[in-house]
């Protein structure tokens, strides 16, 4: 299923061994009434494809060593429903085989009873587990290799070394990866301990959120199930309630200033907003914390409060998951909300390299030179795979990343120079022999994240730009260039540059599995041809069809109810992949005008927006 490719996606990407579960077997008994033969050849086409998978998302070394395989015990079949599972080891060691499974779905009489007995002798839970101890490598093991691909931090320090050997005697470095609300201890951040011993009632430092804290309680973290302890060490997962601020993807460290862990991202980014509120004025200050709280216990929906407007906005995957945020909001919090209509979010981008432009400081002191081209793809193709990290600010020798960008095709010394990455954006310093740089380069890499999270068209997110700071000149004396000076200067600069570079809005689009009956086909094919988009690919599978379909986001609004009438009901859908592309040139103008129009912006900054060149 798609979410099964994308969860593999996401665990091959942090360097996670994956073993594999079919689930539901009884159904191909009862309700397909397959052969042995038929279902033999069902399992080997899914461990083929799984395989397949495998080869293709995981790095060189892992992509033989990592394959499935029955006869290693890597692969268990089973029924989650039913509580029974099987697994080639489990079978040699008590006799049991496929002939036992098939028996218990043989008759429908005295059924539920055979299939109680079943689950007795192969319990779900110990076959499952067997095959997570056996294969899975230990804490020690695993960190060796998964520490330099999840931490940007200097491996041969001491830090480095105590979070590779997963040192119990190391600072604490903990990684939350979840937070789960407790009826009786509050908030639980969740996650592993990679290095350290951490203790009941011991001060650690958030890293993201620059703050103390305190772990007032410590516990081991076996699922739904929570033991206290005193103290716990590294390379378990534990449960710490106390961390005031937390969030998923947090670090937390008894050193303040070391390297963070790289945030935790879905593998899709959300392209759909709404505005929230509440509908009684009464529920405001609890809507706000029941939204920070959703936004903790969910990091692939971004909720953006703002304290001034008094404007809520919640972001996710899609209509859906703001539809069931929405009602999590009223069922499990008690708080009635009413929402806007979804709006879409946007991409900005330019299509061809820009003039150099000067922008100039208020007190006309500080001038800086900037020019922008756009993003070449086998750059961007190193952010897509995770070679490289889409938001790092480089504060050292970056050796691996040089020589990846050196292989995509950048120029030796111009990689010594790329100072950050934003969003999946560039940032690179080409000045020379400037005296201040150092005061001032932090504060030119905050105004580029500026106008890359707000592009100059209109206001929305920006991808695939590298931005060179070509030139710059600066005041002698420093009170004259401060964040009130150098900030206005630099994002002048980078708009004006994206403006003369043949500006253009990107759209979000989604690829979609739709399954249905066969006879339904001329529907679907209206269906996605109605709403902008392209068929891709189509398979049978006995009676039902499988297609693939490239659709807009903006377009995808309602489709829900629209595939269940023109299929009876009998059509399903999910997100399969997700990307950006080129809003169609006769949409540029309108769609950017409608954004405008939505935030109040009338003009660019003065600069009306260019007309595109096709």
């Amino acid at each position: 299923m798609p979410q099964t490719e994308t969860v593999l996606r996401q665990a091959l990407k942090e360097r996670v061994r994956p073993v594999l579960f079919i689930n539901k077997v009884d159904r191909l008994l009862r309700e397909l009434k397959l052969t042995p033969d038929k279902m033999q050849e069902r399992f080997l086409k899914i461990i083929t494809h799984v395989n397949k998978l495998i080869s293709n998302l995981a790095e060189p070394e892992f992509k033989e060593k990592w394959q499935i395989d029955v006869n290693t015990g890597s692969v268990s079949f089973g029924s989650a429903f039913h509580k029974w599972a099987l697994s080639v080891p489990y079978m040699k060691a008590t006799g049991l085989s496929f002939k036992d499974v098939i028996e218990t779905y043989s008759d429908a009489q005295g059924q539920e009873e055979r299939i109680k007995e079943l689950a007795k002798k192969a319990p779900l839970h110990k076959i499952v587990l067997n095959m997570s101890i056996a294969l899975h490598p230990n804490p020690k093991q695993a960190q060796a290799y998964r520490i330099p691909k999840l931490w940007h931090g200097e491996v041969e320090s001491e830090v480095g070394k105590a979070l590779i050997s997963c040192d119990p005697n190391g600072p604490v470095i903990f990684v939350c990866t979840k937070i789960v609300i407790d009826k009786n201890a509050g908030e639980v951040a969740v996650g592993r301990l990679f290095s350290g011993t951490v203790r009941q009632g011991q001060d650690l430092y958030l890293i993201g959120a620059k703050k103390q804290a305190r772990a007032q309680q410590v516990f081991v973290s076996n699922g739904p199930k929570r033991e206290q302890v005193e103290e716990l060490a590294a390379g378990n997962v534990i449960g710490l309630v106390g961390l005031r601020g937390v969030f998923s993807g947090e670090t937390a460290s008894s050193v303040p200033d070391i390297e963070p862990f790289e945030a935790i991202k879905h593998i899709f980014e959300p392209v759909v907003t709404k505005a929230i509120e509440a509908k009684r004025p009464s529920d405001l200050p609890k809507l706000v914390e029941v939204l920070r709280q959703v936004s903790k216990e969910d990091p692939t929906l971004v909720v953006e409060i703002d304290e001034e407007t008094g404007e809520h906005l919640i972001s996710g995957m899609g209509e859906l998951h703001l539809e069931v945020i929405e009602n999590r909001i009223f069922t499990e919090k008690g708080v009635e909300v009413k929402t806007s209509q979804p709006i879409v979010v946007y991409r900005e981008a330019i299509s061809k390299p820009s003039a150099e432009f000067e922008g100039k400081s208020p007190n006309k002191h500080n001038k800086f030179y900037i020019k922008v081209e756009p993003l070449p793809e086998a750059y961007a193709e190193l952010f897509r795979r995770g070679d490289i990290s889409s938001s790092l600010r480089f504060k050292k020798k970056e050796e691996a990343i040089w020589a990846k960008l050196e292989a995509a095709g950048m120029d030796s010394k111009v990689t010594r120079r790329v100072k950050e990455t934003f969003e999946g954006n560039m940032f690179i310093d080409l000045t020379r022999g400037q005296v201040h740089i150092g005061e001032v380069i932090d504060m030119v890499m905050d105004a580029f994240d500026n106008v890359m999270k707000l592009g100059p068209i209109a206001r929305e997110p920006c991808v695939r730009v590298i931005a060179y700071l070509a030139d710059m000149k600066l005041h002698e004396d420093a009170i004259h260039r401060g964040p009130a000076q150098i900030l206005p200067a630099v994002r002048e600069s980078i708009r004006g540059a994206m403006l003369n570079a043949g500006p253009v809005m990107f759209e979000p689009v989604q690829i979609l599995q739709i399954d249905a009956p066969q006879d339904y086909m001329g529907a679907i094919s209206k269906l996605v041809q109605n709403r902008r988009g392209q068929l891709l690919e189509m398979s049978h599978e006995g009676e039902m069809i499988s297609v693939k379909a490239k659709l807009p986001v903006a377009e995808t609004f309602g489709l829900t109810s629209d595939l269940r009438s023109s299929t009876e009901g009998r059509g399903s859908f999910y997100v399969v992949d997700q990307l950006f592309e080129k809003l169609p040139f006769e949409l540029q103008e309108k769609v950017a005008q409608q954004i405008r129009d939505r935030k109040g912006l009338k003009l660019i900054e003065g600069i009306a927006m260019p007309a595109h060149e096709e």
